[in-house]
């Protein structure tokens, strides 16, 4: 079976430019579930201009937030294909395509140091590639920000610290993020593995659809006690006070040594955006189908 790397550019082109613009159906109907529940009246009043953000955004075809981000695009390849051409290059060019024939704002310097020059189409993204059953290559876009960026972190417990520790951790970073991480979040936390598999796992669970517990009865456990938790710190939409600081909680885990409890929090801000399509493996590689699923913000 194959894929063509070019329909590959061109798939996360046309992702680059969806996620930007369309906030995805969970997390608006989460927004909107929010603003029912919201204790708040100002906060009930930042969550509906939220939706009208987004709902604007769709149908102007415009930016759903300014900082269009570093691009993430994660990728399933089926261990049935073959790519025809070079994927990463492919990956490349697309979201030198979509930020530049999208219009989106290019937010990459090309040393992170010294010389702190724009690339000018933002990029490198960041690329992760996971081989997986089947003949599909299912590709991913995540533009994230810095303003819940900045506000993430990494942390070595020790075993002792145990489940308690781990929350306390959590806790604490949202804490200390406030109003700066952009309020309501989806926060990801990863547990397990070293330093950089704790922080990879953080990200990776901020492509579950918001609410979507953990499968392990006890992780998702966890998942609820510290979103409500988090609830209750008061922090509330746009920082302004209120019952709404997390839409939801994702956490993921991984093996890890005897003597280690590495635990990563990445938040992400309301603007939890992300696209997803999938190309299915054809006979030959002139052939091609794609599915992209549903756009629209559901609202």
């Amino acid at each position: 079976m194959y894929v063509r790397a070019s329909d590959i550019e061109d798939l996360v082109r046309e992702l680059c430019i969806k996620a930007a613009i369309e906030l995805p159906g969970d997390v608006a109907l989460a927004l909107l579930e929010a603003s029912r529940k919201e204790t708040s009246a100002l906060g009930r009043e930042i969550l509906g201009a939220l939706l009208k953000n987004a709902e604007f955004a769709r149908e102007r075809r415009i930016p759903i937030c300014q900082d269009t981000g570093l691009t993430y695009v994660f990728l399933d390849v089926g261990r049935d294909v073959r790519i025809e051409g070079d994927l990463k290059e492919a990956v490349t060019r697309g979201v030198a395509r979509g930020y530049q024939e999208g219009y989106l704002r290019k937010s990459v310097v090309k040393d992170p140091l010294f010389h702190r020059e724009n690339t000018g189409d933002n990029t490198p993204p960041v690329i992760h590639i996971d081989i997986v059953p089947g003949s599909d290559v299912k590709v991913t876009v995540l533009p994230k920000g810095t303003g819940s960026e900045n506000m993430s972190a990494i942390k070595m417990l020790t075993p002792s610290a145990g489940p308690q520790g781990v929350m306390d951790f959590v806790l604490e970073t949202v804490r200390q993020g406030g109003p700066n991480a952009c309020p309501p979040l989806v926060v990801g936390v990863g547990v397990g593995g070293m330093m950089d598999t704790a922080a990879f796992l953080a990200k990776k669970a901020l492509l579950r659809p918001v609410g979507d517990s953990n499968p392990d009865p006890e992780i998702a456990s966890m998942e609820r006690q510290l979103l409500t938790a988090i609830n209750n710190l008061g922090i509330g939409p746009g920082g302004f006070g209120g019952s709404t600081t997390a839409l939801a909680v994702h956490i993921e885990t991984y093996p890890t040594h005897i003597g280690a409890l590495p635990v990563a929090v990445n938040l992400q801000c309301h603007a939890a955006r992300r696209a997803t399509g999938v190309l299915r493996g054809a006979e030959k590689p002139c052939s091609k189908e794609r599915d992209t699923g549903s756009s629209g913000t559901g609202l």
